[in-house]
C-alpha cells in the first residue's frame, strides 16, 4: 500500500516527494507489436481505458546509437525528418489506425525508460508508474495493469572490422526497410542461413536490395535449402567472416574463411547483416525486478510468466517475443567460438568503450587509466574464475566492457560467449548482467524538463539524511569536513 502523505519528522523521507504522474490509465501497453496491439485492442473492447506505446519512429539520436537494433550506419537522412517518419509507420502499420479508432490512446515516438510497482523497496510511490520520454520530455503515467510486448532485439557477435559503419542486425535492417523506408544499403551479405536470414533476404529482394551471399558457420544450411537457393547468391557453408575492410563510408568488402581455414574469400558489398540469432528485450522488466529465468530455447534469458503471460510483478504482464524467440544458442557459440578461433585477439569487444576481446581476456583495466605498472599483478579471466564463479557485472568495473551509451546492446551477449569459450566456462554458469533504468537513453535536456514540486525540490541534495556523502574526496577526515557537514545539513548557511 502506498503512503503519499508527507512525513513531517522526516525531512529526507521520501513520502510525497515523488513525481505525480501525468495521467493514469487502467491498461498501459508498451509495444505496439502485433501482440501488443491486440492486448490493447482486447482491453479497449472491455472499456479499459488504455494507453498504447511505441518507442516508433525512433529519435535519430537512438538510431546512432544502435538502440534498439544494430542500425550499423546504414539509415539515410530520412531519419532525420519526424514527420516523414510517423506517416511512414502509420502506412506500414493499418492495425494503429485501427487501434486509434477502438478509442485507445496512441503515442508513437515515445520510449519507456523505467516500470516502477509498488513493492519492498517502492513504499512511497503514489501509484505503480511507467516512465515515457520523447524528443522534448520524460514524464510518468499510472496504472493499474500494464503489459509488456517490447520484442526482441539483434544477437550481436563481432568480428574484425565490425566497428565499421555497414555492420547492421537483421531486426534493424528490416526496420529501415519496411516501417521506416530509410536503408542506405545496396549490397548486402548475409550473415546467417535460418528463417531469420531467409526472411531479411527476401524482404531485402523485394526493394531492390541486391543479396550478395548468404554465409553460414555451420556444415548445412540451417533454414529451407530451397528458400535459399531462391535468393540467387552463393550460399556458403562452414565458413565464418574474418575480416571486413573499407573507407570513411564504411564497409567496402569482406572477407570470408573456411572454418577449417585454407584459402579466403572476398565479397564486395556495402553492408554486412547479421542474422544469427534474435534476444529477448527484457531490461525493462528486469530493472522492475522481475524474475527472470534463464531459457536457452527461447534466446537466453525471459520473463518467469504463467500461462496468462503474468510476471512476477503484481498486475504486469509479458507477451509476444519479450517471453522468448526461436533460438539455438549452441549455434550461435558455435559463431562465437569459430571466431575467436580464427581471429585475432584484438578484435574489438565493445565499441562505446573501446574494449577489445584480448582486453577482457586479460581484464586489462579501462585504457583512459593507462598502461598498468610493471609491479601491478598480472590478471585474467581464467585467474579470476578460480577465484569463484565469474559474474559479468564484475568484469564491467573492471574492463569497462558493456558499460557504453548503447548499454551492452552490441556487446552483451558475445562478452558473456566470450567469458565462457576464454575459461572453458559453460554459458549457463555465465550470470545474466543486471540492468538499470533508464533503460533507454536519455538526454539530459529531456529529464531537465521534468517537472519538480516544491515538496520533490526541498532537500534534494542529501539523500537518506547523510549530510557526509557530499564532503569533497580530499577533505574527508580533515577539519574542514565538519564545515561541509553543518551547511549541507541546514545548520549553517553559506
Amino acid at each position: 500500500m502506498s503512503t503519499t502523505a508527507p512525513n513531517e519528522f522526516d525531512k529526507w523521507s521520501q513520502v510525497g516527494r515523488h513525481i505525480t504522474p501525468e495521467r493514469k490509465y487502467d491498461l498501459v501497453v508498451v509495444g505496439a507489436g502485433a501482440a501488443g496491439v491486440a492486448e490493447a485492442m482486447r482491453a479497449a473492447q472491455a472499456g479499459s481505458t488504455v494507453l498504447l506505446v511505441d518507442e516508433h519512429p525512433l529519435d535519430p539520436g537512438l538510431i546512432g546509437l544502435d538502440v534498439p537494433y544494430l542500425f550499423g550506419g546504414r539509415a539515410t537522412a530520412a531519419v532525420q525528418n519526424p514527420a516523414r517518419l510517423m506517416e511512414q509507420v502509420l502506412a506500414a502499420r493499418p492495425d494503429l489506425e485501427a487501434a486509434i479508432e477502438a478509442g485507445i490512446e496512441l503515442e508513437l515516438g515515445v520510449s519507456c525508460w523505467g516500470l516502477y510497482a509498488n513493492g519492498a523497496h517502492l513504499q512511497t510511490l503514489p501509484a505503480s508508474m511507467i516512465g515515457l520520454a520523447d524528443r522534448e520530455k520524460a514524464w510518468m503515467v499510472a496504472f493499474d495493469k500494464a503489459v509488456i510486448a517490447t520484442g526482441a532485439r539483434d544477437l550481436v557477435l563481432g568480428f574484425p572490422g565490425w566497428d565499421q559503419p555497414g555492420v547492421v542486425g537483421a531486426r534493424a535492417m528490416s526496420a529501415l526497410l519496411s516501417l521506416y523506408d530509410a536503408f542506405a544499403g545496396r549490397n548486402v551479405v548475409i550473415l546467417g542461413s535460418g528463417d531469420l536470414a531467409l526472411d531479411l533476404a527476401e524482404l531485402a529482394l523485394s526493394r531492390g536490395v541486391r543479396i550478395v551471399a548468404l554465409i553460414e558457420a555451420h556444415d548445412q544450411i540451417e533454414g529451407d535449402p530451397g528458400r535459399a537457393s531462391a535468393i540467387g547468391c552463393p550460399v556458403l557453408t562452414s565458413t565464418i567472416p574474418v575480416e571486413a575492410t573499407g573507407g570513411v563510408d564504411g564497409i567496402a568488402r569482406l572477407v570470408v574463411q573456411s572454418t577449417n581455414g585454407g584459402e579466403k574469400t572476398t565479397f564486395d558489398c556495402d553492408t554486412v547483416a547479421l542474422a544469427i540469432g534474435l534476444v529477448p528485450q527484457i531490461e525493462l522488466l528486469d530493472a522492475a525486478h522481475a524474475a527472470i529465468l534463464r531459457a536457452p530455447q527461447l534466446g537466453g534469458f525471459v520473463p518467469q510468466v504463467d500461462a496468462s503471460g503474468a510476471t512476477s510483478i503484481p498486475g504486469v504482464r509479458a507477451v509476444g517475443e519479450v517471453t522468448g524467440v526461436a533460438a539455438d544458442l549452441d549455434r550461435a557459440m558455435h559463431w562465437m567460438r569459430t571466431i575467436m578461433d580464427q581471429t585475432p585477439s584484438d578484435t574489438m569487444l565493445c565499441q562505446c568503450e573501446d574494449v577489445t576481446r584480448g582486453d577482457l581476456l586479460d581484464l586489462r583495466p579501462p585504457r583512459y587509466l593507462g598502461a598498468p605498472s610493471s609491479s601491478q599483478r598480472a590478471q585474467s579471466l581464467t585467474r579470476l574464475r578460480k577465484d569463484g564463479p565469474l559474474n559479468q557485472d564484475q568484469i564491467k568495473r573492471l574492463t569497462r566492457a558493456c558499460m557504453g551509451p548503447c548499454q551492452a546492446r552490441r556487446c552483451r551477449e558475445q562478452t558473456a560467449m566470450a567469458m565462457a569459450i576464454g575459461t572453458e566456462t559453460p554459458l549457463d554458469a555465465i550470470a545474466l548482467a543486471g540492468y538499470r533504468a533508464p533503460v533507454r537513453p536519455l538526454p539530459l535536456k529531456v529529464l531537465a524538463e521534468t517537472a519538480e514540486t516544491a515538496q520533490t525540490k526541498a532537500n534534494w541534495d542529501v539523500w537518506f539524511g547523510i549530510p557526509e556523502q557530499w564532503i569533497p574526496y580530499d577533505t574527508i577526515d580533515t577539519d574542514e569536513a565538519a564545515i561541509h557537514v553543518d551547511y549541507i545539513s541546514g545548520a549553517k548557511v553559506w
